[in-house]
């Protein structure tokens, strides 16, 4: 199972909208999919049309207590392939209550078999949920409002999933890359600001944009991901564009393993390039 944690401790930067829509087009594909909502705000559970007052258990009763794992959350969405492990205001809590940085990897596990993807939506900080988020995740796709300000405390996100992957073992998380959004090309200011990031992250950034987009802005009131309520919009064409190119991102890596697999019988040319897959982006 590949794990991508959506993550970005700024908030208003379509982080949600990404885990929502990104989840939903994976489950299109014909992916077995789990969005977890892990920001205390439940706004991933709203954007399907849940009310998170009214929910009786949520990610935080799997979190914080022992014989509830993740199956005894989970919710169906109305897109097949997809379930939803919700959240509310209870979760607000687990950042006090929390103290195994590790709990959401050991439930995962036990779904492992179950889905092929699971999407987290992290709360924006980087407090004990997005940690664990982290280090539940094989993958982190960072939502960057195209903004003069959009890269401030990005440093320091890049700098904690390089320290999981250091000091945390077995961890395989990595920045899958940095998605552009509410991207606006019709002014000269975004423009010069999408160049600017593309020269500073380089290869780092995905070639998919999200622009800023209606259907994507009403979708949530609607309880239902763009893909569902909008199949035809821009934005919806545009997170389906996302999705393949990540996919395609983890086949490139497929190949490269198997080529070196293939080159080498003793394994000695693994182990010399095995620093070399993580510079094969997604």
């Amino acid at each position: 199972m590949r794990t991508i944690a959506i993550a970005n401790q700024k908030g208003g930067c379509g982080k949600t909208t990404t885990a929502v829509n990104l989840a939903a087009a994976f489950a299109e594909k014909n992916y077995r999919t789990l969005l977890i909502d892990l920001d205390q705000q439940g706004h991933s559970t709203i954007g399907f049309g849940y009310n998170p007052d009214e929910l009786k258990v949520t990610i935080y009763d799997a979190l914080v207590n022992d014989n509830i794992g993740i199956p005894e959350v989970t919710m169906n969405t109305k897109i097949e392939q997809l379930d939803l492990a919700p959240s509310n205001v209870m979760l607000s809590g687990a950042e006090i209550d929390l103290e195994n940085i590790v709990i959401l990897s050991e439930k995962l596990k036990m779904v492992s078999e179950k889905y092929d993807i699971t999407i987290i939506d992290c709360p924006p900080s980087l407090g004990m949920l997005t940690l664990n988020g982290l280090l539940a995740s094989t993958g982190v796709v960072v939502p960057v409002q195209v903004h003069y300000y959009a890269m401030e405390g990005l440093k320091q996100l890049f700098e904690t999933v390089n320290v999981i992957a250091e000091r945390f073992q077995p961890s395989h998380v990595r920045i899958l890359g940095v998605l552009l959004t509410l991207v606006e090309n019709n002014t000269l200011l975004s423009r010069q600001i999408q160049q600017q990031m593309r020269e500073f992250f380089g290869d780092m950034v995905f070639d998919a944009v999200i622009h800023k987009n209606v259907r994507l802005a009403e979708a949530p009131s609607a309880g239902e991901p763009a893909l569902f309520y909008a199949p035809g919009s821009k934005g919806t064409a545009e997170y389906r564009a996302l999705a393949e190119e990540i996919i395609n991102g983890w086949t490139l890596v497929e190949q490269v393993k198997t080529l070196a697999e293939e080159l080498s019988d003793d394994g000695t040319l693994i182990e010399q390039r095995s620093d070399d897959y993580d510079l094969v982006r997604r």
